[in-house]
């Protein structure tokens, strides 16, 4: 039986397309050139993978000698893309096969690249895996995730967690931003929605 914890990988970060499109800043922890590359989170935490789910709207391979998919993934508060193609067979292999409007979940690698016009830094995931899922999971994701981001939210402390720091000095916006970013999340599943919605403090 395998275990749910694999040592080797750090944990897949829950984050909201409205926060994670924010993200600009990657960096290392040490000189290693092996060691991994993390997204600074607006909220104050470092992010080496991610997990997120939402509605599939749209593929197309852009590739020009072999196949690499690029995918269009909307949630409440935004929209996530996704790039598979041959060091990604598996994922890539999903998204050929995948018909949108499809609810996905992705678990990958964050990415940033400077496009040639200089207009800021986008940000992208590298999945590792993708799959179809119902609306059910992607309404508990809305909801875990609003969760881990209020959670983030009261843990920011510049004088107490150094991500937190990072972030005041990288980041612009206002941690309270994302407060609101939950709150739209959450009004969005309430038609029709039972899943129990964490408590958000005034």
């Amino acid at each position: 039986m395998m275990s749910a914890e694999i040592p080797s990988r750090e944990v897949a970060r829950r984050a909201f397309a409205g926060e994670f499109n924010d993200a600009s800043y990657t960096f290392r922890e040490s000189d290693d050139e092996r060691a991994p590359i993390y997204l600074l989170l607006p909220t104050g935490e470092r992010a080496n993978r991610v997990f997120v789910v939402g509605t599939l709207t749209e593929k197309e391979n852009i590739g020009e000698e072999s196949e690499y998919w690029r995918g269009r993934v909307v949630d409440p508060t935004g929209t996530f893309f996704a790039y598979a193609g041959q060091y990604q067979p598996e994922a890539a292999a999903t998204l050929r096969e995948i018909e949108p409007p499809a609810y996905v979940a992705i678990v990958g690698k964050p990415r940033t690249y400077e496009p040639e016009d200089g207009d800021g830094v986008l940000v992208s995931i590298q999945p590792e895996s993708v799959s179809v899922v119902d609306a059910a999971t992607r309404d508990r994701w809305v909801v875990e995730t609003a969760e881990r981001t209020l959670d983030r939210i009261e843990a920011f402390d510049a004088e107490t967690n150094e991500y937190a720091a990072m972030a005041e000095e990288r980041y612009d916006l206002p941690v309270e931003t994302y407060r609101d970013k939950v709150i739209a999340a959450l009004e969005s599943l309430e038609e029709g929605d039972a899943e129990p919605e964490p408590e958000i403090e005034a």
